[in-house]
């Protein structure tokens, strides 16, 4: 295959020619499903999508080449709700729909990813990477809860390309007294008796959602990688927030 490949970047939303860091160590990062309710069609489409250029870069550049890595979310607040709901344990809910979407993969020809991590294995890391935040002074602890401050983070806004007061007035923000401003978002949350948590610094917890890919992304495909990718509506805050405590 000797044709050039262009895939439109949401940062600037344009047609850009992709030109990898290293051809023989292609790295592509999507953000899988959270595994709280059968998998629906805004699951499925990324998924066809992203195994698509899976197969290509693999036909262009060898298939010794390419790691595609797509997490699996098993904790989250959606998660812990839908458990509560249907009456059954969280880690028999998360085991059975994670079932369920592989069996879907199957049915739509999708090759499984190179790695397929799950939050709860890497509970460590993002602990590792919170207090790091802290240290840098882009994080910050009040009341056993960790903010990651937007405001520490210049550019924040520019894949959504909107500005920090357009952000917090068009999209719903979780209201907390804990925060210094009403656009930081979560690293680490108290969990009550009942919900699952994990030791840390700041006491019994779990990580915030917009982490685990940070983290797992990361860990699997170093510091710099060629792809990420995702469904549209992720763009903010998800994607937003991951460059933000990236950097």
């Amino acid at each position: 295959m000797n044709k050039d490949i262009f895939l439109t970047n949401s940062l600037g939303n344009k047609k850009d020619k992709f030109t990898p860091i290293d051809p023989k160590k292609i790295g592509m990062y999507v953000c899988g499903p959270t595994v709280y309710d059968n998998p629906h069609i805004g699951n499925a489409r990324p998924l066809v999508v992203f195994d698509i250029l899976f197969k290509v870069l693999k036909c262009k550049y060898g298939n010794n080449s390419v790691s595609y890595v797509r997490n699996i979310t098993d904790i989250d607040d959606k998660i812990i709700t839908s458990s509560i709901e249907k009456k059954i344990s969280i880690g028999d809910l998360t085991k059975k729909i994670t079932n369920i979407f592989h069996e879907d993969c199957k049915y739509l020809n999708c090759e499984l990813p190179t790695h397929e991590p799950k939050a709860t294995e890497n509970i460590s890391f993002m602990i590792e990477m919170i207090n790091k935040l802290i240290k840098n002074k882009f994080a910050y602890e009040n009341n056993k809860h960790v903010y990651f401050e937007v405001k520490k983070f210049k550019d924040y806004g520019k894949l959504s390309n909107k500005n920090l007061d357009e952000l917090i007035a068009g999209a719903r923000v979780e209201v907390s007294e804990n925060k210094k401003n009403p656009a930081d978002f979560v690293l680490w949350k108290p969990s009550t008796e009942s919900e699952p948590s994990w030791e840390s610094p700041w006491g019994k917890g779990r990580p915030g959602w917009h982490l685990e890919c940070s983290v797992m992304s990361k860990k699997f495909l170093g510091d710099k990688f060629d792809i990420h990718g995702g469904g549209m509506d992720l763009i903010f805050p998800h994607h937003e927030n991951e460059i933000a405590q990236s950097r």
